[in-house]
């Protein structure tokens, strides 16, 4: 399946002006990559810096996609809103600059109910410029994605 065609809007609760994931790039059962273009008007940019909450935002975002994906093509059933339980071994080893593009890679470590643990990793380019472990937990609520 070409992943790029598909409208990321389509796969995410969060609405304009506050998306941080540009295309879904890859998709298989433990590892979701998504890419996004940093614009220089984007809510989380100043001084030319996307911040570190951007960044932070961008994974717990393409964790979205990985779940909207799911629920969208391979369930058949409404996006659900999903939530940041926690972030541990954060490092970010620089903040990304405007008309950059960040590639970003979640692992799936663990899923039990609701609670999903990735592994993140956060490149422009070969560089990585973060590395994280998130836990989301999934909510039994539909977004509204009209």
């Amino acid at each position: 399946m070409d992943f790029t065609s598909i409208d990321i809007l389509k796969l995410l609760p969060q609405k304009p002006p506050f998306i941080m994931v540009g295309n879904l790039a890859y998709f298989d059962k433990i590892k979701t990559v998504t890419t996004f273009k940093i614009l220089p008007n984007n809510i989380f940019v100043e001084n030319e810096l996307f911040s570190a909450s951007g960044v932070i935002e961008n994974i717990a975002q393409t964790c979205a996609v990985r779940m909207g994906y799911i629920n969208q093509y391979i369930y058949n059933k409404n996006v659900k809103l999903g939530f940041i339980g926690s972030v541990r071994n954060l490092e970010i080893y620089r903040l990304p600059k405007a008309n950059e593009t960040l590639t970003t890679t979640i692992e799936i470590i663990e899923e039990v109910f609701q609670m999903t643990l990735v592994k993140a990793k956060v490149m422009i380019n070969e560089e990585t410029i973060c590395d994280a472990e998130m836990k989301i937990a999934l909510s039994n609520i539909d977004s509204k994605t009209e």
